[in-house]
Formats: C-alpha cells, structure tokens, sequence
C-alpha cells in the first residue's frame, strides 16, 4: 500500500535534493528503494520513472524561472528525449530483470570511468550550445529512461560537459529539463502497459518535488568540481549496487 512508504520519504527528500543539484531525475533512490520493497525490476523500473515526472517538473520550473536556460537548446534537447523515449519505453519488456540490472550497472560504470571535472580555462571558455549534438544527448536521455527507467541525468551532463563543451550549471538545467520530458514520455507507455504503480511513484515524487525546486534555485552556489566528483561518486556507487542485484537474480 502506499501509505507504507511513509517511514521512506526522506530518501524521497534526498532524490528531489541530488536531482535539483545535479540535473538527474531521482532514480538513483527510486529504483533501489522501490527494489528493496519488493517490486520486481520491470515494476521498480516503470514506478521510478513515474516518480522522476513530478520531481524533474519542480526542478525544471525553477531553472525556467532563472531566466537562464535558452529556449531553443530547451526544445532541441527536449525533443530528442521525448524521441528517445518513444522509440525504447516498450524495449525494456523483452529484457529479463537481471539484463535491465546489468545495463545500468554498465552504464554507470563507464560513466565513474570517464566523467572528469574540466580545467579551469576551459570552464570559462564562451559558451556554445550546438543544438544538434543537444538532440543527440536527448536522444541518451530517452534510451535511458524508457529501456532503463531512469532519468538518464547521469548520462547527459557528463556527455554535455565534456563531448559538447557545456559548463556544469547549464548542464544540470538542460539535463533536468530533457530527463523531465523523457519521463512524462515513458510515464505513458508504463502506465498504458500497467508496468508502473501510480500510486507509489506520485507519492515518492511528490515529495522529492519539494526538494527539487529548493536545489535548484541554489545550483549557482556550488562549485563546478564539486558537482562533477559528486556526479562521479553516485556513478560508482549505483554501479556497484546494480551489478550486485543483477548478480543476485543470476543466482536465485
């Protein structure tokens, strides 16, 4: 029921705090938690991305309201989300629970790997915001979330900082803005398909929804490199976590 989740909102409140921070949509927490619940990998999956919707949409609104983020590098990477999302959101229910698993533990593995923080001239290089290779990053967003039920944040900002040149806050604002759009996109086909729990994804991201929008409006205040080693920290953790679960459902 979801009234037991109660006693776990505040990791709802840690997923909405790290997604307006980092641009991520909170399925680093959703999913494990969900796991740890009892849902299976398809359900735990399909509910994360429904609780990513309303915590991304809180974030997204209080980068908008900055004034900050260009609306034409909003609608490029948007639309190849919302692509991506469509094309993958039923390409997840062919794969068995431990293959899902073992995606994402590949996913963040190469990410801990290969997200660096910049050097300091080229953090305060001008600014170009190519609104093809933005697509292509929106494109990453929506595999991400329609295949692995995550918002897809941890594989945008590292491909936006340093394959398109993006500073780190821009990237967060643009990544929250795609994970936002690929989620609402792949909501509708878990929904349709009844993969995900409604009830347990509004109530996990309705509170990380409050938490979201007060990290984002204080995104500015935290240093480059700090953000980018944390991005690489929550990395390898979640590849380690996921490649023990995958493990698990080998062996059972």
């Amino acid at each position: 029921m979801p009234w037991d989740l109660l006693p776990l909102l505040p990791l709802g409140i840690l997923a909405g705090l790290l997604s307006g921070l980092l641009g991520i949509g909170g399925g680093l927490i959703f999913s494990p938690l969900l796991l740890a619940l009892g849902l299976s990998p398809h359900q735990a999956l399909a509910t994360s991305t429904l609780a990513i919707l309303p915590t991304t949409m809180a974030g997204s609104w209080a980068h908008l309201r900055s004034g900050l983020v260009p609306p034409r590098s909003v609608l490029a990477i948007a639309a190849g989300a919302i692509a991506g999302s469509l094309v993958f959101s039923h390409a997840g229910s062919v794969l068995q629970g431990w293959q899902l698993l073992s995606l994402q533990a590949l996913m963040y593995g190469v990410l801990a790997l290969v997200t660096s923080p910049r050097r300091s001239d080229e953090a305060h290089a001008e600014q170009r915001l190519p609104l093809a290779g933005l697509s292509a990053v929106g494109l990453v967003a929506g595999w991400a979330s329609g295949l692995l039920g995550v918002g897809g944040g941890l594989v945008m900002v590292p491909l936006m900082v340093q394959g398109l040149g993006i500073r780190v806050y821009q990237a967060i604002r643009l990544s929250t803005l795609a994970v936002c759009a690929s989620a609402a996109t792949a909501s509708v086909t878990f929904l349709g398909d009844g993969r995900g729990h409604l009830a347990m994804g509004l109530l996990l991201g309705g509170t990380a929804a409050l938490a979201s929008q007060w990290s984002a409006s204080r995104l500015q205040s935290v240093s480059e490199s700090k953000l980018v080693w944390l991005l690489r920290l929550l990395c390898m953790i979640l590849a380690v976590d996921a490649g023990r679960r995958a493990l698990q459902l080998v062996l059972s």
